[in-house]
């Protein structure tokens, strides 16, 4: 009972850090396990309040489904995927299910075109502040591996495959994006049927609007409801200066596309589960057409369980 508490609060304590900048690699260990649950909590609470943990602890399925309801409540661990553990290997057949695909970001970049004091412009990726609490993690999806031309590819099919996030960049811009592998076809690098650590796939998916039809912005414009100008500015409206604010009054549902890459790390064939990280790059929110939608590159961790 005192190693389960122990835990269950490391991991909770381990997901508030999650985001916080990475310090150097310490070689100390610590054994999270006491005579006691009040001597395992606090020795579990110091360890994290100095640092001397790893930013966000790993859970295997089977602690995960050891936990009840309350112990889950309010700790962040509905926002984790689960890990596998091991480097064995895996032989899918065409038409085998993949269940519980689960997608947890844990870095943000967005592109951004910087000037520095000589004048010169320079375009790259930033890292940023998640604004989002912890609702944006992908679970539950499902899909279907089959054989395409030799190679394992993985089809999207239902789940929870949408997540409204926000990030601010370091001007304190924010920038809104609909996290999501909405038809997801991912197909492997190298041929064979067999998932293994190092075994890389990836494709590309839909990204729907981040807004939907019913959405007003603020001078009540939207795409099936509210007005088709902005009412304030009529005499910009019947002129050349018209086109300015064309996309403005003109609402859209956007449906963009992203792509996605994944590398098996672990691979568990006991359980039939794999994990490992990914890298993805999708546009943002466009306000329905009203603005151009900036590039965002994604780094986590998934897990999946094939049967």
């Amino acid at each position: 009972m005192a190693r389960l508490f122990s835990v269950v609060l490391a991991l909770a304590l381990g997901v508030a850090t999650a985001f916080q900048p990475m310090r150097a690699p310490l070689t100390r260990s610590v054994q999270l396990e006491a005579a006691s649950d009040r001597v395992g909590a606090a020795a579990a609470a110091a360890v994290l309040a100095a640092g001397l943990a790893s930013p966000a602890l790993a859970i295997t399925s089977d602690e995960r489904a050891q936990l009840s309801y309350l112990q889950v409540k309010g700790t962040g661990l509905a926002n984790r995927c689960s890990e596998a553990v091991g480097t064995d290997s895996l032989t899918v057949k065409s038409g085998t299910s993949m269940v519980d695909f689960c997608l947890e970001p844990k870095a943000f970049f967005v592109e951004e075109t910087t000037t520095n004091k000589k004048g010169d412009s320079k375009t790259d990726f930033v890292a940023t502040k998640l604004m989002t609490r912890q609702t944006y993690t992908l679970d539950g999806i499902s899909g279907t591996w089959k054989d395409e031309g030799g190679k394992l590819t993985f089809f999207e099919e239902d789940g929870i495959d949408y997540a409204p996030t926000t990030v601010q960049v370091p001007g304190g811009e924010r920038v809104p994006f609909l996290f999501t592998v909405k038809e997801l076809v991912a197909k492997g690098a190298a041929g064979g049927n067999t998932l293994k650590p190092g075994y890389e796939f990836g494709g590309s998916f839909k990204v729907p609007s981040y807004r939907t039809g019913l959405f007003l912005d603020p001078k009540g414009r939207g795409m099936s409801t509210g007005y088709d100008q902005a009412q304030a500015l009529p005499g910009l409206q019947t002129g050349d200066e018209e086109a300015e604010l064309f996309n403005e009054n003109n609402k859209v549902f956007d449906v963009l596309s992203g792509s996605v890459e994944f590398e098996v790390q672990n691979v568990n064939k006991e359980a039939s589960e794999i994990s490992g990280v990914f890298v993805s790059a999708q546009p943002s929110d466009t306000d329905l057409g009203g603005k151009e939608p900036k590039k965002l590159l994604l780094k986590g961790i998934f897990y999946g369980k094939l049967e």
